[in-house]
């Protein structure tokens, strides 16, 4: 899942980024108004939280063109310190589908971006794609190319972890603890475990999606070549 951030306050962006980095979200961040508004009209985000008092251009303007003049119905969570029914009005009528008053804790963030992504799913199944590989979150099933893959527990978690943030770079230590926890063995344990899952999704097939970034991670992409 994409999400965009667009908040002025670098110390509370860079916290929301690195909480829902952990989560297993990528993450991409704007800290005024236009430049958010130019990423959420011609990027593709599954949801975008917005806050209202930015520079440049207000939250409730950006979530206004959004809708009206970029045709986007990209699901968007207003951040705002206002705690008036008057403002929260005015972020609904904007085009805001859910509300967040400032401070707020980042665990109550992650549960409403799940819950706005649920509604916007029409609590559908939960399905990850990257080129022909997809990955139904609910039956555990694996697909490429019209074949049926098997994948180890480990492997489902590394996988989903990667088709979550694709195009993007997962570092190690983030795969790490994805699988792990504080509890991870030896080194060479997520090298094996990676070696497995390509063996699966790419060996069989012309094109590779998983590349390795050397000293850093792993990311899983269409790069348009079987490298």
């Amino acid at each position: 899942m994409r999400i965009l951030l667009v908040e002025d306050n670098r110390d509370i962006l860079g916290n929301m980024l690195d909480y829902l980095s952990i989560k297993g979200y990528s993450v991409d961040c704007a800290q005024d108004g236009l430049s958010g508004l130019h990423l959420a009209a011609t990027e593709h985000y599954d949801l975008i939280v917005l806050d209202i008092m930015l520079p440049g251009l207000d939250g409730y303007t950006l979530c206004k063109r959004l809708r009206e003049d970029a045709r986007r119905n990209t699901p968007v969570i207003m951040l705002t310190a206002r705690d008036q029914l008057d403002d929260r009005l005015q972020g609904f009528n904007s085009g805001a589908d859910d509300y967040l008053i400032k401070p707020f804790a980042l665990s109550e963030l992650a549960a409403r971006i799940e819950a706005v992504l649920r509604r916007a799913q029409g609590g559908g199944r939960r399905q990850l794609q990257v080129a022909d590989l997809t990955f139904d979150l609910d039956t555990l099933e694996v697909v490429r190319a019209g074949k049926m893959l098997k994948l180890n527990p480990i492997g489902q978690k590394l996988l989903t972890v990667l088709m979550q943030k694709s195009p993007h770079v997962v570092r190690r230590e983030v795969l790490e603890e994805t699988v792990w926890g504080d509890d991870c063995p030896d080194s060479d344990s997520l090298r094996s475990h990676v070696h497995q899952l390509r063996q699966v999704i790419d060996k069989p097939f012309a094109r590779a999606l998983m590349h390795t970034v050397h000293g850093i991670g792993y990311r899983l992409a269409d790069d348009g070549d079987g490298v």
